[in-house]
């Protein structure tokens, strides 16, 4: 029967009751077929459609390409009949979260593990753990969400692989292990991290006797039990099931029916049903594989689960065998209808020996729902474990209520008197009209009739006035008496005012108006429709109350029915829930709060960059317009895409990936902006750089270094020297996986200096960035590190102090390129100590400021107006290392050492020092350009980490299409006990377009590959590399025929900036030559 809507509402307020989960897997392995399947259990689509109706993928194209590509919720209900001292039942609520697997859409996965308390967490047991299981297993870990494994599809080992039941074993425990294997380096990492911070700050603490921590370390680094923390079908948090066929179990299940059997404790027959225990059938003692003595006999879990159900899969689907399909429908008492459905669901061949009242444990929502139920905490048992790690995240320990506000924070208070604190992890987009208020309204059988009736008597009017019209007076009196003119003008009004509505309905259909529900959690009170309370964006600081914030009232509650919404008036704390009313408050995430001395929750952090760009242009240039709106529709359904506007006024979204960017068009062509759009080519970023050449390639001067450039002001009132030195790569390395944290330096430098840290040019450089390390160091460790690693690079008389002298890293104050100050009379405070003042409490005396050496007295005029020139020095600099010479693009792994700043201007000449400032910057950003040509200068190819699973006959058409498209193949492996081959290559962004197609076309849709966006890569290639000795001009001529790939990707940039490019045009076509001539 289906599950009204009242049983759920009733159920929000039980919050111990209460279960807010996800379901997290790589792409195909089968999320939303075991959602169909639970979804059955509550009567919203039938049980016969489970697994192809997709229900929860609302989207059109989803359901074309089968894959999930939005985080869509539903609640469901389930009540657990409890059998003990005595039976009593337990009703439960289920706020489920199907979330996508394909890796363009990461942000969603984000998105449901910051709502939900625990994770369902898919493997499908033939493709094994993917590079996509890595990732929400590990986002799963980082939100303190607890998860439950589920090894899915293990009739494909009976079906596709014929593995016999011994083998399917071993098999399962390997993907047991590698699973276990993640959690176990995520928990080591995080466990290390955490000691060394507590080991440093006990130092710190302790500096006058630090020899009480030499003499006992072992204090500090104390051995935790990690025992609880792994995936062990024991101790429930593992169930193997079919989501397709519709059967689930967990070994505590055999075990209950085993126990009485063999007459052994259930909790004892548990632990041994998995793992090498053996069953000796004469004595019936349990024994270690030690207490074999040569015996070949079967683990229990073999013996007792697998071999049960592989007989049923031969007699039913492998063989077909009626009399075994016969004795299977007998014992249990089934119908052939379940036969055919598999919904003999997992009775197997213990049909013979349990009893029917058994057969629904082995349902597939009965498994689960248990596991939810018993595994995965309630919101009240979550909050006090989760939540302090989203309100400290730099904290190390869980920290315990500070004040009262906290307090029913994390006991998820559903008092009327409790604060109401709410998180909104995304917007997404709804059409006006499916919205429940403006639903048309369902028609009861009584109204239906009299409607009926009218209509029935209005063509009996309709076709008299034909016959007659002079009788027509008469006859419309005689139908009023008859109908009562006033009760039929009431009738008419009441009840044909459905169909008037509906017309209204119909004519709102064209217009293109879309309402946005916010997607949120609630963590403590109650929040009712009408209510005024304030939304908190995300860089809201409770320090300045008055950013950041505004003040909204709630226009409306709903209940999340997948794609249905159903009103509610009210949400007590521990639910997720839709809110209405935030349009214009809120773009994409943020806190809503009933005080604005509420924690800003942290964003969720996104696992992928955006990096594919395109340029949008209307096809008529009248609807710009309707394009800008739509764009920010589109910045606001979406929580992954990023949408600029460029210097030359082009429009431009930026998306995770190919399939990500076909969504976003989509949804503006069809839903936002509803015209026809053109579109550009993708824009793929590149980076510029240096490479060291040979010692053997003359220098254009013998007495200056290589890179050292000396450049006057247009004005020559100011000289400029300049060296640019290649970085070393693992300081290169470095500075890019700590972005972050020089980005929280750089703003904590802002506000203490404003007062704001509105760094908007950083949030723009941190865009298309992978960032590889989401661990923010403080200041001290950055520095310690970064000198360290300067220490490795050797030439120790180049890098010698250079990290006290380092003046600014760029572009946009963040980037992998550094400016040195090497001025012999000019002394700075450096960018390290900069940083150190600004986390310092108390201002440093003025004393401090530069008194590290000597500044020259006042009488050296040079100094003095190096000084005021200071902050024109280092913007060019950052104009420099923005646009490179190359094609424009931003340089990375470059060192500008600024050797000698000379200037002599008269300190009574304003008019000469204001031009000044602005001659500077122009200079220094073109003599660093200059310099950087002096080197060998490189591009770097944005790169995806490519792996794809293909099976032994299409391995060689993908790796002709991974060549064809300049890829590169890091690995090959054969998973054990398949035929698939899991491959990882490396491809360019730049090529990587139609590579998804075209590798499905070559292997007829046997493999599909996941594109991760990993970073930037050297192409080896001198772009201005022409033959020069007799050996390659006569390999390749005077034109060098063979494809120089650094300089086409450099000349299709510069010509799409509308760069100069060396281009021979064809002026007169009939003159050209021709052989005979």
């Amino acid at each position: 029967m289906p599950v009204s809507i009242s049983q759920l509402v009733k159920l929000q307020s039980q919050t111990d009751n209460i279960r807010n989960i996800c379901i997290l897997a790589h792409v195909d392995h089968g999320k939303t077929t075991l959602s169909d399947s639970l979804l059955a259990s509550n009567g919203i689509i039938s049980s016969k459609l489970a697994g192809r109706v997709r229900y929860l993928d609302s989207r059109e194209d989803e359901q074309e390409r089968g894959i999930t590509m939005e985080a869509s919720g539903i609640s469901l209900y389930f009540k657990v009949l409890r059998i003990g001292a005595e039976e009593r039942s337990d009703e439960y609520l289920i706020n489920l979260i199907d979330s996508p697997g394909h890796v363009d859409f990461s942000s969603e996965v984000s998105t449901a593990s910051r709502l939900c308390d625990g994770a369902l967490i898919l493997v499908d047991v033939v493709e094994g753990v993917c590079t996509q299981t890595h990732t929400v297993l590990r986002q799963a870990l980082i939100e303190n969400v607890r998860p439950v494994l589920v090894l899915n599809k293990i009739d494909r080992l009976i079906t596709e692989l014929k593995l016999t039941p011994m083998e399917a074993h071993i098999h399962l425990i390997k993907i047991l292990e590698q699973v276990n294997v993640i959690v176990g380096t995520f928990y080591a990492g995080a466990m290390l991290e955490e000691e060394g911070r507590r080991h440093e700050a006990a130092q710190a603490e302790d500096k006058v006797d630090n020899k009480s921590h030499r003499d006992a370390p072992e204090d500090l680094f104390e051995e935790r039990d990690d025992s609880n923390i792994y995936f062990a079908p024991d101790t429930g948090n593992v169930v193997f099931c079919s989501a397709i066929d519709g059967w689930a179990f967990r070994v505590e299940q055999f075990a209950r029916i085993y126990a009485a059997k063999l007459n052994v404790k259930e909790n004892l027959l548990r632990k041994v049903l998995w793992g090498d225990y053996y069953l000796e059938p004469k004595t019936k003692r349990i024994l270690l594989q030690k207490h074999l003595r040569g015996r070949q006999l079967k683990p229990m879990f073999v013996q007792f689960v697998l071999e049960n159900i592989w007989n049923v899969y031969d007699a039913v689907v492998l063989n077909n065998n009626r009399e075994k399909i016969e004795k299977i429908v007998k014992a249990l008492n089934l119908k052939q209808y379940y036969i055919s459905l598999f919904f003999f669901s997992m009775i197997l061949f213990l049909i013979s020996k349990s009893s029917i009242l058994l057969a629904p444990d082995y349902f597939l929502d009965s498994a689960f729902i248990l596991a939810v139920v018993e595994q995965l905490p309630s919101p009240k048992a979550a909050q006090p474990i989760r939540l302090p790690r989203l309100i400290y995240p730099h904290s190390d320990k869980i920290e315990t209520p500070k004040d009262d506000f906290e307090s029913k924070l994390y006991s998820c208070d559903t008092g009327d008197s409790a604060p109401v604190v709410a998180f909104v992890s995304k917007m997404f987009a709804v059409p006006s009209r499916f919205l429940p208020e403006n639903r048309r309204r369902q028609f009861t059988a009584e109204e239906l009739r009299e409607n009926a009736r009218i209509r029935r008597e209005q063509k009996r009017l309709a076709e008299t006035n034909s016959v007659t019209e002079g009788d027509n007076n008469v006859t419309n009196n005689d139908v009023a008496l008859k109908t009562k003119p006033e009760e039929n003008d009431t009738k008419r009004k009441t009840k044909s005012d459905g169909v008037t509505e509906n017309d209204k309905t119909d004519a709102k259909e064209d217009s293109p108006k879309e309402a946005f529900i916010g997607f949120a959690r609630l963590y403590s009170g109650k929040i009712r429709v009408g209510q005024k309370l304030y939304v908190l964006g995300p860089k809201f600081d409770p320090a300045y109350p008055d950013r950041y914030s505004s003040e909204i009232t709630v226009e409306n509650l709903y209940l999340m029915m997948g794609r249905e919404l159903e009103n509610l008036q009210e949400v007590p704390a521990g639910n997720v829930f839709g809110i209405g009313g935030l349009e214009g408050h809120l773009l994409k995430n943020g806190t809503i709060s009933s005080t604005k001395k509420c924690h800003n929750f942290v964003g969720t952090g996104l696992e992928t960059a955006p990096i594919v760009r395109v340029a949008l242009e209307p096809a008529d240039p009248s609807e710009m317009a309707q394009l800008i709106e739509g764009l920010h529709l589109l910045n606001q359904a979406d929580s992954c895409v990023e949408v600029l506007i460029q210097e030359t006024g082009e429009h431009v979204i930026l998306a995770a990936g190919e399939v990500h960017l076909e969504r976003c068009l989509r949804d503006l062509r069809e839903r936002f902006a509803r015209i026809e759009i053109q579109v550009s080519s993708p824009i793929v970023p590149f980076r510029e750089t240096i490479a060291p050449v040979a010692d053997s390639t003359p220098l254009k001067d013998p007495l200056v270094p290589r890179g050292q450039i000396t450049m006057s002001t247009p004005s020559k009132h100011c000289t400029l020297k300049i060296r640019a030195v290649p970085l070393p790569t693992n300081i290169m390395e470095f500075l890019d996986q700590h972005v972050l944290t020089i980005k929280s330096m750089v703003d904590e430098q802002q506000r203490k200096k404003t007062g704001k840290n509105d760094n908007e040019d950083m949030d723009e450089a941190l865009k298309g960035v992978a960032v590889k390390s989401k661990k923010s160091l403080n200041a001290d460790e950055f520095f310690e590190l970064l000198e360290k690693e300067f220490d490795k690079a050797g030439d120790s008389d180049l890098w010698k102090g250079i990290v006290d002298r380092i003046w600014a890293f760029g572009p946009k104050r963040v980037g992998a390129n550094i400016l040195v100050n090497r001025v012999s009379n000019y002394t700075r405070r450096s960018w390290r100590r900069n940083v150190q003042a600004a986390f310092e409490t108390s201002q440093l005396p003025q004393s401090d400021l530069d008194t590290e050496n000597p500044v020259a007295d006042d009488s050296q005029n040079t100094t003095l107006s190096l000084r005021s020139f200071d902050e024109s020095v280092h913007t060019g600099f950052q104009m420099a290392t923005k646009s490179g010479p190359l094609c424009g693009e931003p340089m990375m792994g470059v060192v500008y050492f600024v050797d000698d700043f000379t200037v002599n201007v008269d300190e009574n000449n304003a008019d000469v020092r204001s031009q000044l400032a602005g001659q500077i910057m122009t200079t220094m950003r073109d003599a660093c350009r200059q310099a950087f040509l002096e080197w060998s200068p490189r591009l770097m190819r944005a790169m995806y980490s490519c792996d794809i699973q293909a099976t032994t006959d299409v391995l060689g058409k993908v790796y002709a299409v991974v060549a064809r498209r300049k890829g590169k193949i890091v690995s090959e492996e054969l998973k054990e006990g398949t035929s698939f081959f899991s491959i990882h290559a490396l491809l360019p962004v730049v090529e990587s377009f139609g590579f998804a197609d075209e590798i499905r076309t070559k292997t007829s849709g046997v493999a599909s590959p996941q594109l991760i966006f990993s970073g930037f890569e050297m192409l080896d290639e001198d772009p201005f590399w022409v033959p020069t000795t007799e050996e390659e001009l006569e390999d390749l001529g005077e034109k060098a025929d063979r494809e120089n790939l650094a300089k086409k990707y450099m000349e299709s940039v510069r010509k799409r900036k509308g760069m100069f490019i060396e281009k021979k045009i064809v002026e007169h076509a009939e003159k050209q030559r021709t052989l005979k001539k």
